[in-house]
């Protein structure tokens, strides 16, 4: 079962990777085509507008994917002096942590959304973009990072109490540089 759901969580998570990359790469070819426009005197507006948007969105939805694939950077000086059940048990106050401050992060986000909705705000742009649009995609972002965290506390610590601390270590240990080499 804890294998199915992983696996489930990765899968999400490279699509989510895949949509997130095809959103960022549609954005740089309308920067793109901004740039050689403003060569012959036309612009598109709000470019640079819907980048910062798009860029808010992927870093919230990206840090889930960075997650699932131990990309997260960690010093482990200690850890790769311990054995098995030392590097999990670090492994696990890291998820905690981690997953301890997305949900922080996820549960301050709504207040901004929420005041947003309420005062039905816009950008000051030319767009005018109603912004509980980026909003709620961000927001959306920093849930699914939240869940997908606590999630792998809660696989990390039924590994544990297996004692299958080989498992528990590969679900959320940091890849390091003398690991990547052997």
């Amino acid at each position: 079962m804890t294998n199915t759901l992983i696996a489930a969580i990765r899968r999400t998570n490279r699509i989510i990777a895949l949509l997130v990359g095809l959103v960022l790469t549609g954005t740089v070819i309308l920067i793109i085509a901004e740039i050689v426009l403003r060569e012959v005197g036309i612009s598109l507006g709000g470019a640079e507008e819907i980048s910062g948007y798009v860029m808010a969105g992927v870093a919230s939805w990206g840090m889930s994917y960075a997650l699932t694939e131990l990309a997260h950077v960690r010093i482990d000086l200690i850890r790769l002096r311990l054995q098995t059940r030392g590097r999990a048990l670090l492994d696990l106050i890291a998820i905690v942590a981690l997953a301890g401050v997305a949900s922080l992060v996820a549960f301050q986000c709504w207040p901004v959304l929420e005041k947003t909705i309420e005062r039905g705000s816009r950008a000051n742009t030319a767009l005018e973009t109603p912004l509980w649009l980026p909003q709620t995609i961000w927001l959306s972002g920093w849930i699914w990072f939240a869940v997908s965290s606590c999630v792998l506390v809660i696989l990390s610590l039924v590994l544990m109490m297996r004692r299958d601390f080989d498992q528990a270590d590969a679900l959320v240990g940091a890849r390091s540089e003398v690991e990547l080499e052997t």
